[in-house]
């Protein structure tokens, strides 16, 4: 896949969204959403309590239903002051956002101090940046504060199920460019990241993505707008490798900054944030207890071991799958049996992929599987699950609650899918505002050290994020644990060839 402006079929190895060809974007007919429309052999339950209160599970005011009566594309929405420039749900919930945003604000203490320390200096002004990530509490406190920090913004959702639509309501409220809500179409998807890109009066100089869809409409669709990009800021597995493919193809002609492979990214979100809010979603999705269950995770990377950390704590038999031989010995060694996925799919009760790959778990594993067995995903690319091979004649969805279907056999077999293989903890549950923190001043810090570069200093290519500003980063959060740090002598600095300030390991040192 070298050619990252090829065919769909190309695209849609790595994305973790909806995917159509981007260049189509502008006219569209109105088309069904979900499985629900997709299938002729989907029946819905009847909508009992429980149905109806997990709507809450990815929006704390439990208004966050994607099943409204209308396309929010369809209406003339505009917030107190006039401003029409945004498309969301219901921006009558703006109340209800503002309050889950003031809840991770108190929760973010290192994008809030990082806030307050830039804000006089304006370090982003004149930054005019397309954003494309989940659209959550978390990232409204990044939004507001590149704003603060004099960055004019648009975003859009990078996640058709991530979208808090309170928050949403919320930044639109406050008069931002935001085009997202829940449960968008997949023609939705890609007008939503058009509005942001193209609009009267704009010219983007910096990207912030989630995934490389952003990334990949503007350098498809807009090619000469592209090239005045600045920088761009990805952090996502599946983002970052299409800017490395992009990259080696020779098509990127502005230089991009890899936080997803930083290590407050990698060692922080991928495995704290993964640790605690799978065990979040699969609660909230089934109900399910844990102690005794047989689990198989896919891939023993950060998000795997943060999810095995937390289902071996809670009492599971973890079974681990792996084509790394190093990831397959960590794994070994933590106590883990590492096996083909065909050696216990039969037996094991909970299915979970953590690769970036596509197709790991398919239709032969899935008619293997025991009845009741659940099946998710926690790697970005919704293709790890090969979920279009259940849209049969043969084989009937049942829509439980948000998120959750049933996909039954002829024979009443029944699986368990949550979130239709996508990202199971941002469909399904919440993740801690404060790793999200960490992740968000990783990528604030990235925007403003590509912005302000001088000319000549990163080329057309991919980069780390200098080792100084990962540490910078975890100190603006150690305040939270009363953490002092240990400070070196003139003697012991020598000695260690280091500077008293930092950084205090190499770029190849591994945390």
């Amino acid at each position: 896949m070298n050619n990252l402006q090829g065919t769909k079929a190309n695209i849609t190895a790595v994305s973790d969204s909806p995917v159509m060809d981007p260049g189509s974007v502008v006219k569209e007919t109105k088309t069904t959403s979900g499985a629900l429309k997709k299938s002729s052999r989907y029946r819905s339950r009847s909508l009992s309590a429980s149905s109806t209160d997990s709507f809450s599970s990815a929006s704390y005011t439990g208004s966050s239903s994607e099943e409204d009566e209308s396309s929010p594309r369809e209406k003339t929405q505009k917030n107190s002051s006039g401003f029409s420039d945004f498309c969301v749900r219901n921006i009558n919930q703006h109340a209800f956002g503002r309050r889950e945003i003031e809840i991770a604000e108190h929760e973010m203490p290192g994008i809030m101090a990082l806030r307050k320390r830039a804000c006089d200096d304006k370090p982003l002004k004149n930054a005019k940046i397309v954003g494309c990530t989940h659209i959550n509490a978390q990232t409204a406190v990044l939004i507001e504060t590149l704003v603060e920090l004099g960055a004019t913004v648009r975003w859009a959702a990078c996640n058709i199920y991530s979208t808090q639509n309170e928050v949403a309501a919320a930044l639109a409220e406050a008069g931002y460019a935001v085009f997202a809500w829940r449960g968008e179409t997949e023609e939705d998807f890609w007008w939503c990241i058009d509005k942001c890109v193209n609009a009267e009066n704009w010219q983007p100089n910096m990207i912030l993505d989630d995934g490389g869809d952003a990334t990949h409409l503007m350098l498809k669709k807009y090619p000469a707008m592209f090239k005045l990009v600045r920088g761009i800021v990805e952090e996502s597995v599946t983002g970052v490798h299409r800017l490395y493919q992009l990259s080696k193809a020779g098509k990127l002609s502005v230089p991009a900054m890899n936080v997803n492979d930083s290590v407050t990214k990698t060692k922080f979100d991928n495995l704290y944030s993964c640790r605690e809010s799978i065990i979040d979603s699969l609660k909230r999705s089934t109900d399910i207890m844990f102690g005794g269950k047989q689990v198989v995770i896919c891939g023993y990377g950060e998000v795997g071991k943060g999810c095995c950390q937390a289902l071996k704590g809670l009492g599971c038999i973890v079974y681990i799958t792996e084509i790394d031989p190093i990831c397959a010995l960590q794994a070994s060694m933590d106590g883990f049996r590492v096996v083909k996925l065909n050696e216990v799919i039969r037996n094991v009760d909970i299915v979970i992929t953590a690769t970036g790959n596509k197709n790991v778990v398919v239709r032969e594993h899935m008619d293997k599987m025991k009845s009741g067995c659940i099946v998710c995903n926690m790697g970005h690319s919704n293709t790890e699950i090969d979920v279009n091979s259940l849209r049969t004649p043969d084989l009937t969805w049942e829509k439980v609650r948000s998120q959750v279907d049933h996909i039954v056999w002829p024979d009443g077999k029944r699986i368990i899918l949550l979130a239709e293989g996508r990202l199971v903890n941002l469909s399904c549950s919440s993740v801690p505002s404060f790793v999200v923190s960490i992740t968000s001043a990783t990528q604030a810090l990235a925007l403003i050290e590509l912005f302000n570069a001088p000319a000549g200093r990163y080329k057309s290519d991919v980069y780390l994020l200098p080792k100084k500003m990962d540490e910078y980063v975890a100190s603006l959060h150690l305040p939270t644990f009363d953490a002092h740090l240990t400070e070196l002598t003139d003697e012991q600095a020598k000695y260690m060839g280091l500077n008293k300030a930092g950084p205090f390991k190499p770029n190849y040192y591994r945390y």
